[in-house]
């Protein structure tokens, strides 16, 4: 977005002819001042939505339908409820903000489509130039830092498929109360902010799919789900051959670092629904492992992230990492589908497991939640159900298929065959390729990380993917995937983080050579756009819909799926080449 038109979002926001109660007006008599039962509501309110950055550019915005007195009453006593109540009634104090919220439009990104592309792939010598200073920026960082960062960025506009029937299963679907208090609180900014001349320059658009990480306050911070990514790419790096002999040896000692701390910092003994121990990976190791700035250390309770609980996810991907890394510890010997099998959803039989089904589009049968209880049984996020994580844990499966004597015990084959079913099931609807059925991740990610489950799995021997998948659903998946990212992805405009989940997903899938040029020539042109802060731009990697729409990602994060998608295609087009 241009300085002027940031400039005139500006000035149109604090020049606005005020028609209706602002949100301050609303809430600035309730929790400016902290009254009440809960103190963390009027904290959230004065730490995220009534501090000085934020007041003077929706100040001025109102909302006609609170010039009602019974509306804007109504609303006034949700929060009170909110505040003041032992045991609120969630579902009753969400639905004044609800009814708002279905007022505001919020489009997903619309890519136009591309005409004139380049028939030619890119030169190698230029594949190869950006690879090596992808790598370099990953090795660079963690000599700097002593790990390799993500950042988190809060998009207070929100997610486009949190409706207001969504937000109400939020709020009464999550656990923590601080978390509900988030979640209510953002969501009634949502109608403010999407209301307001501010909006362009809260949420400005973008080219592409996956959002750029423009916002000004981002949190970098440290977790085993990114260590165990970037494991994976700079392996990716050492096996193109491209890195100098001092480049190798630093990222052998990264890897191995970051294996050690999945493996260390970030492992929490937890207990099986069965009430067997088990030791698996917290989404965020105790301080000071997470490595936020001194600002988010303490302000991170205000803004209801204090508590953190193992998931489903970071335990898979970790796992798998460390094992592709070579790591011989014990903790590897647990037989995780054990652990699964009581977090997996049957039809009829568990599916209260999903707390906040705001996916409910699809079928949830055969399916992992995500977020596992920790031994005081905390679990403040509810639970939902990612496809995307699904596909670590086959994908994980897959890598430790004899050590987890998976064939052998009718159980664990059982729970990959019902995840099989599941995934298949979402592909034959369609369903993969919209937004709405993701919780954490975008369509396009799911289509690269099917890439990466489908090479695992290609990779066993055939009786071993026959007992798996008996029917075919990898090869079905894998059609409708690939035509996706062909016929739809590189069809349309692309950043370079697009470019680069469809570069993952077909070289993985063995797309043709020449389908790969529009993703490589998106890369090689937008190459060094990252200015100082490194080759590329930070994009959307992963997101939360709760409490609002919170980006994960960051340059190196930018880097590590450039790498990993130029790499495939290197391979590709040198096998093609002769």
């Amino acid at each position: 977005m241009a300085f002027h038109d940031l400039a005139g979002a500006a000035c149109r926001a604090l020049m606005a002819r005020k028609d209706g109660p602002s949100l301050y007006d609303v809430c600035d008599p309730l929790l400016l001042n902290g009254a009440g039962g809960d103190a963390h509501l009027s904290q959230f309110y004065r730490t995220a939505l009534g501090n000085a950055a934020l007041r003077p550019l929706l100040r001025r915005t109102g909302l006609t339908e609170l010039n009602d007195g019974s509306r804007l009453n109504a609303l006034r006593e949700a929060l009170i409820r909110a505040r003041d109540d032992e045991r609120p009634d969630w579902a009753a104090i969400g639905q004044p903000v609800a009814r708002l919220l279905d007022t505001i439009e919020v489009h997903h990104p619309r890519p136009k489509p591309v005409s004139g592309a380049e028939t030619a792939p890119p030169k190698l010598a230029d594949i190869e130039r950006v690879i090596r200073a992808c790598g370099a920026h990953l090795l660079r960082s963690f000599g700097r830092c002593g790990f390799i960062p993500a950042y988190a960025a809060f998009n207070l506009i929100g997610d486009p498929d949190m409706g207001g029937r969504e937000f109400l299963m939020a709020l009464t679907g999550l656990d923590a109360r601080g978390y509900k208090n988030s979640t209510l609180l953002f969501n009634l900014a949502r109608v403010f902010i999407a209301r307001s001349p501010a909006r362009g320059l809260i949420s400005p658009p973008w080219k592409g799919i996956a959002e750029p990480m423009w916002q000004p306050i981002q949190i970098r911070h440290r977790s085993a789900y990114y260590d165990a990514f970037y494991i994976e790419s700079l392996l990716s790096f050492l096996e193109t051959g491209l890195a100098s002999s001092e480049e190798a040896g630093a990222a052998k000692r990264a890897i191995s670092a970051m294996a050690d701390f999945c493996l260390g910092p970030s492992r929490e003994r937890v207990r099986g629904t069965d009430g067997r121990a088990f030791d698996v990976v917290t989404a965020i190791a105790p301080a000071p492992h997470p490595r936020f700035s001194r600002f988010f250390a303490e302000i991170k309770e205000k803004l209801g992230f204090g508590l953190y609980v193992p998931d489903c996810d970071t335990t898979a991907c970790a796992f798998s990492a460390v094992t592709q890394a070579g790591s011989a510890d014990a903790m590897l010997d647990q037989p995780l589908p054990d652990f699964y099998q009581g977090y997996q959803v049957k039809a009829g039989a568990n599916a209260p497991k999903v707390t906040v089904p705001i996916n409910d589009n699809i079928d949830y049968d055969g399916g992992i939640v995500t977020w596992i209880d920790n031994l005081n049984g905390d679990r403040p996020y509810g639970n939902d159900l990612d496809p995307t994580l699904n596909l670590d844990v086959l994908e994980v499966s897959f890598r430790n298929l004899s050590r987890w004597k998976i064939l052998e015990t009718p159980q664990r084959l059982d729970l990959l065959r019902g995840i099989v079913k599941f995934q298949r099931n979402l592909a034959a609807s369609g369903a993969f390729a919209d937004p709405r059925s993701h919780i954490y991740y975008l369509p396009e990610l799911y289509c690269a990380y099917f890439g990466r489950c489908h090479a695992a799995f290609m990779a066993l021997p055939e009786d071993a993917r026959k007992a798996i998948d008996p029917d075919g659903a990898f090869e079905f998946i894998r059609e409708r995937v690939l035509a996706y990212v062909q016929d739809v992805l590189i069809a349309n405009e692309m950043n370079p983080f697009d470019a680069a989940l469809a570069l993952i997903a077909m070289g993985h899938l063995g797309a043709e050579a020449s389908h790969l040029t529009p993703a490589l020539h998106c890369i090689v042109r937008h190459f060094g756009e990252g200015g100082r802060h490194g080759p590329f731009k930070a994009y959307e990697w992963n997101k939360m819909k709760t409490p609002t729409r919170i980006l994960v990602g960051g340059p190196e994060a930018t880097s590590a799926f450039v790498l990993m998608g130029l790499s495939l295609a290197r391979r590709a087009l040198t096998r093609a080449n002769g």
